[in-house]
């Protein structure tokens, strides 16, 4: 028995040290708005203090709490990293930047530096090339969420390591690109949030499985099991649409903290509900519950980046169908997958039973951290040698 539980701690504090903290929250985003009047660029870049820190050190004396002091310490390192890793081109011609002042601002899931800056591009803008590799150095996962705007009309984007490089024809809308890259962005988004993922599997897990006489038994047909995960799955999908909706016009609005360690419990209460069946009797209402509060996760993406009208329903659409297809290529890999070794001694001891207590353990230190705001992670492998 002390050596199972060795084991399930061994393997959980080394998925910990895999998955670093960074994914146990809302992913690295940073929000650079840019309008263009003729040559002339005013723009505003926010950056999250905690993504600053991990690259440069903001906090002086390590206790934790990042203050204006330490910012404004760390300005000029701050302005040459940041500005180090945009570029902006008006056609072939280098519009220089001027960083100007730094503020401070409060986003859904934390601080940020609130960069203002100029660039003047001599000639009238007609193509803007943006150049953007912020943390693509020491974080690929990071996205940069662009707005601009140009004489009333928004474009937006979305920077990574894979498209580092972007022009925008101005006066030409591209709302077709603004909506694929919004899609592309929700699948990436449902498949590095690992706890939406956990959540997911959490309540699949019995999908292939029925619960009779106290006991679990195998599914007797494919389409009774089908039928389970499509009201899973619906009952999910319609309650965070709903919420990823409400946050994103701002028609309701929590905080990033309590939301984040509110889905983490609910990773926990789905899982836990596979070895104590008695917890959540209808798993699609659980989903649906459970889904209204993974929603407001969601929409933490787009609900800092201020789009308004047109701009702000191509990504709210185009996010929230990238995250369907993102569910729907999950669901495509697991459920053929667990359905053909649903009758196997492995997939019941090994994937039913151990998976969800490894899914508690993971999903618990992540609710701690959350709820609590502690590093709780380094505590875990600090453990390590014990074992």
């Amino acid at each position: 028995m002390i050596q199972h539980i060795k084991n399930f701690c061994l393997v959980l504090a080394v998925f910990l040290c895999i998955h670093s903290p960074a994914y146990a929250h809302k992913p690295s985003d940073s929000y650079l708005v840019i309008g263009v009047n003729q040559g002339l660029i005013q723009g505003q870049w926010d950056i999250a203090l905690r993504d600053l820190d991990y690259a440069i050190g903001l906090d002086a004396d390590a206790n934790n709490a990042i203050t204006w002091q330490e910012v404004l310490n760390k300005q000029q390192d701050i302005n040459a990293y940041a500005f180090a890793r945009l570029q902006l081109k008006n056609g072939a011609d280098i519009c220089p930047i001027v960083p100007q002042k730094t503020l401070i601002d409060h986003h859904t899931d934390g601080a940020y530096a609130v960069i203002q800056f100029s660039a003047n591009c001599k000639d009238a803008i007609n193509t803007l090339n943006v150049h953007y590799t912020l943390f693509a150095d020491i974080d690929p996962s990071h996205r940069g969420l662009l707005r601009l705007d140009y004489k009333g009309a928004t474009k937006t984007s979305i920077f990574g390591p894979e498209n580092a490089l972007q022009s925008f024809l101005l006066g030409n809308p591209d709302w077709l690109t603004e909506f694929k890259n919004y899609v592309v962005e929700g699948m990436w988004h449902i498949w590095k949030g690992y706890d939406h993922i956990l959540f997911l599997i959490s309540l699949l897990l019995p999908a292939v499985l029925v619960r009779e006489a106290n006991k679990w038994h195998p599914s007797p047909s494919f389409k009774s099991t089908l039928i389970d995960v499509i009201k899973v799955v619906t009952a999910f999908t319609i309650a965070h649409s709903i919420t990823l909706t409400l946050a994103t016009l701002h028609v309701v609005s929590l905080p990033s903290r309590w939301v984040e360690a509110a889905i983490a419990a609910s990773v926990v209460v789905a899982a836990l509900n596979n070895i104590y069946p008695s917890i959540l009797k209808q798993r699609w209402m659980a989903a649906f519950a459970f889904g209204l509060i993974h929603g407001f996760g969601f929409a933490a993406v787009l609900s800092d980046l201020g789009l308004q009208n047109s701009a702000l329903i191509i990504a709210l659409v185009g996010f929230n169908l990238g995250v369907e297809i993102g569910q729907i290529g999950i669901l495509s890999i697991y459920l053929p997958f667990s359905y053909a070794i649903r009758k196997t001694f492995f997939y019941k001891t090994m994937f039913f039973y151990t998976g969800s207590i490894i899914i508690i353990g993971i999903a618990g230190i992540w609710f701690i951290e959350r709820a609590f705001n502690i590093a709780l992670f380094s505590r875990v492998t600090q453990w390590m040698p014990f074992f």
